[in-house]
Order: structure tokens, then C-alpha cells, then sequence
């Protein structure tokens, strides 16, 4: 099932259609859709696909070199290599017409052969540059695809002409894997799936969210069941500590003495260097509070696990996993995690509703630009949404409620007393300040009349499916 993409698509074609020759560089965390993205690009285009594996430099050498030869020729002939791997490359601008080259999993590559960026970038600037190849470089490892691509003291720095980090799929798009649930029905799934397409293909929609947990998560022959003890093992050279950080902020630990502490680092001058390595890797984001007009110098910093999945798996996969693999599913989902599961649900509404916000501003549907989306707190009180524009001196506040009651009176005043904290504490005169409330089970006629005598916006979960207008 290919969903969305349509402005990633629409940037690779228009590139194709320039006829310019192109080193693009795609590159994303495992399990976000590359592969297939690329796939669907190369349809109806003349095209070269070579997936690189684990294994040795000169296999490697051998399957690029016949998929190479393969592209105009019927047959190559047995045991055919190109002799090095300057020459494979060369090779490529002797292919006639536009083309497209796909090396997908480039990092394997690199990791074979530590040679092979600035090998290419011999060649891109002696030929290629000069030819009509649209090669498309991709990679899962983050890290490895900054330093080894982009970073400025990489060997094909300056040269790509073109790059996308490919981002998980939006809520309104994720919503589209589960034709036949409910809207709150699809703002818990992609709350437990993130939005990784390959996570959300597990789950189906003719059996209800807790069976899909059951099956797909908690069982230890389950698809998801191990997904990031082995996406972690794969990437990270000491998983077994990072895996009790990621646990430690699962279970709201989120400020860095307390991650320390709760992880058993020993100290946090450890536990912060391993934190910068999540962060590199986009599994976890500091936040801090949205009214700060320079986040990265804050001290207010906060740590929160940025995949729901991720989220998802350290609070109640994890934790359980001795139980999960005596085969105690039913239990482990009855006693841990539909007692909970509404808690957790608390802060993935809060998630879904900030993004909405960013989705407004992008489609220009706010009354002003904002220049941070986020939350915001203090000692003493806390705001789920606040977007601001220091330029234009305005505020955005909501207050989500993901519950079973509607929206009344009491919320909306408990925002306004909020906002004047937060007046209060961030030392800011704001010319326009906005409210909003949003909320899984809408709002009581009450609120609903002061909120259109005070233009008060009211967002129901269903709302934050439709995307902008």
C-alpha cells in the first residue's frame, strides 16, 4: 500500500523532468518507506536499481557491476565484474538517454569499503557531472549517511545536487491504512504505530486496536514483537544501555538527572552523551518550552521518545518482555496496558494536536506565522499546545483532553488561568493571543457558545484527520 508522498514525489519529478544531471541524496530511519518511494519514482523511467547488502566489497562489486551491464544488455556473461570499482561508476555515463540510478542502502557500501565516497566523487566531477544520470543515493543510517554524504568534510560534500530526510507519514495520511476504523480508532493506532508504513501494513482494521496490540506486539511471535530490539542492535554498538534510557524516558523520565538515574547510568555526563547519539539518530528530541526564543540554549531542556512505536514498545513491551516471552500476552495486555492505555493516549493527543497545528501554518490556515510549535511549562504549570511568533508578538494556546466526557467550562478556564502564568513567567507582552481546545469526545453546548462569542477554536479528534482545508 503506497500512501501520501505526494510532495516528495512531486520534487523527484520535477528534478527528472529538468533533464539536469543529479547526485540526490534520500535517507531516512528504517521501515519509513525509501525503498518504496523510490520504487514508485522509477516507474515508466529508464532505470538502474541496485539494493547493497552485508555482504563482502568484491560481491558487491559483482551484483552492481551486472545490474549495470543488465540495463542494455540480455545477458552478462558468468562471473562478469567490473574491475574496480571508478570503473562500475564510469560505466554509468556510458548508459544512453536519461537515466535513472537507484544505490539503495548506500551505507552498506561504505561500510565494505570506506573508499567508495571518494571514488564517486572522482568520478561525479571527471563524468558524471556532465552526463544525464539522475543517481539517487540512500541510506537508513542516519548518522552514518550525515557523516559519510553530507557533513562538510565528506568526500561528496558540495557535490550532491539535491537531498531529502524522508519524515514518518502525518497522522491524516497514516489514518488512510484503517479505512474502517473510527477517527479515534485511527489517532490510537498511529499513537502505537508511529508512522512507519511498514507498521501500520501489520495492522488490520477488521479487528479492533487491543487484538492488533495482542497479535502483532505482545505476542513473542508477534511481527513488531521485536522490531526495535533488532532495529537498535543493528545500529547501536551498546544497545543494552541505551535501551534502559529509552525505557527510562517510556516511563516519563524526561529530564536529564532523572533519565540518569532511572537508566543506572552512573552519572550524566554518560547518560548526555549517549542522548546525543538518540537525538543523531531522530529517535529521541529535546524539547523545551515553545516561548523560548533560543531553544538551543535553554536549560529547560526536556527528552521525549520521537517514534510512537518507540514510545509504544519501551513502556510495554520491554518492561514485560520476561512475562511476553512465557507466552503471558493476555495478561500483560489486561493488567499493564489497557489500565494505562489512555494515560498514554494523553500525550500522543497532545502530539497529534501540535502536529495539526504545523499542518495549519504550512497550508497558511493560521492568523499568523508561527516561528516554534511546541509545549510549554514551568515548575508550577503546564500548556499542551503554544505556537509563537516573536516577530508578529502572537500566541496560540490549546488544552487537549483525550476522554470519554466532553469538553466544558471548567477546561476553557483552566486554559485562561494558564495563559496568565505563562504570561507571568515568560516575562512576554503579546499583541494577539489565541485559544483552542481540543478533544477526543467534543464539547459541552455551553463551551460551545462562549467559545463562538470568544472565537475560542474547537478541535475534535476527527478534525486532526482532515488535515488543512
Amino acid at each position: 500500500m503506497f500512501v501520501d508522498r505526494v510532495d516528495e514525489m512531486a520534487k523527484l519529478n520535477q528534478r527528472y523532468a529538468a533533464g539536469k544531471p543529479e547526485l540526490f541524496v534520500l535517507y531516512g530511519k528504517r521501515r519509513v518507506g525509501k525503498t518504496e518511494l523510490l520504487t514508485q519514482f522509477c516507474q515508466g523511467k529508464r532505470s538502474v536499481f541496485f539494493v547493497a547488502t552485508m555482504s563482502s566489497d568484491s560481491e558487491q562489486l559483482a551484483a552492481f557491476s551486472q545490474a549495470v551491464w543488465a540495463f542494455d544488455h540480455d545477458t552478462a556473461p558468468n562471473g562478469f565484474t567490473f574491475p574496480t570499482w571508478e570503473a562500475a561508476f564510469r560505466a554509468l555515463a556510458d548508459l544512453p538517454g536519461r537515466l535513472v540510478v537507484v544505490i539503495d542502502e548506500f551505507t552498506y557500501l561504505v561500510g565494505g569499503n570506506k573508499a567508495i565516497p571518494s571514488i564517486l566523487q572522482m568520478v561525479w566531477d571527471q563524468v558524471l557531472s556532465r552526463s544525464k544520470v539522475f543517481l539517487v543515493l540512500c541510506g537508513s543510517y542516519i548518522g552514518m549517511m550525515e557523516r559519510e554524504v553530507l557533513n562538510h568534510q565528506a568526500p561528496l560534500y558540495g557535490r550532491r545536487t539535491g537531498g531529502y530526510l524522508l519524515s514518518p507519514l502525518e497522522l491524516p495520511a497514516a489514518a488512510e491504512f484503517f479505512p474502517c476504523y473510527t477517527p479515534t480508532e485511527q489517532i490510537e493506532a498511529w499513537a502505537v504505530l508511529g508512522g512507519m508504513p511498514y507498521y501500520l501494513s501489520v495492522f488490520a482494521d477488521d479487528v479492533d486496536l487491543f487484538t492488533n496490540i495482542r497479535d502483532h506486539i505482545l505476542d513473542s511471535y508477534g511481527t513488531l514483537y521485536r522490531e526495535p530490539l533488532l532495529l537498535l542492535m543493528e545500529e547501536l554498538r551498546e544497545p543494552r544501555n541505551y535501551f534502559s534510557i529509552l525505557k527510562a524516558i517510556a516511563n516519563g523520565k524526561t529530564r536529564l538527572t532523572e533519565i540518569s538515574q532511572a537508566a543506572g547510568m552512573g552519572g550524566v555526563t554518560t547518560t548526555a552523551r549517549y542522548l546525543d547519539i538518540l537525538q543523531e539518530m531522530r529517535y529521541v528530541v529535546r524539547a523545551v518550552p515553545a516561548t523560548e526564543p533560543k531553544p538551543e540554549k535553554s536549560k529547560k531542556g526536556t527528552y521525549q521518545i520521537a517514534d510512537p512505536f518507540l514510545r509504544f514498545w519501551f513502556r510495554y513491551v520491554y518492561p514485560n518482555q520476561g512475562a511476553l516471552d512465557m507466552g503471558l500476552a493476555d495478561a500483560v495486555l489486561e493488567n499493564k496496558v489497557r489500565p494505562t492505555f489512555d494515560q498514554y493516549m494523553g500525550y500522543a493527543f497532545e502530539q497529534a494536536a501540535r502536529e495539526h497545528v504545523v499542518r495549519m501554518a504550512r497550508a497558511g490556515e493560521l492568523p499568523f506565522m508561527p516561528e516554534r510549535v511546541g509545549a510549554w511549562w514551568d515548575r508550577r504549570d503546564e500548556i499542551d499546545v503554544v505556537a509563537v511568533s516573536d516577530a508578529e508578538r502572537t500566541l496560540l494556546i490549546g488544552e487537549c483532553k483525550w476522554s470519554a466526557h466532553p469538553v466544558g467550562m471548567n477546561v476553557l478556564g483552566e486554559l485562561k488561568r494558564r495563559l496568565a502564568r505563562l504570561k507571568t513567567s515568560a516575562g512576554n507582552e503579546w499583541a494577539h493571543v489565541f485559544l483552542a481546545l481540543f478533544s477526543k469526545s467534543g464539547f459541552t453546548p455551553e463551551l460551545s457558545a462562549v467559545a463562538a462569542d470568544e472565537d475560542v477554536a474547537l478541535v475534535e479528534a476527527k478534525d486532526l484527520l482532515d488535515g488543512p482545508a
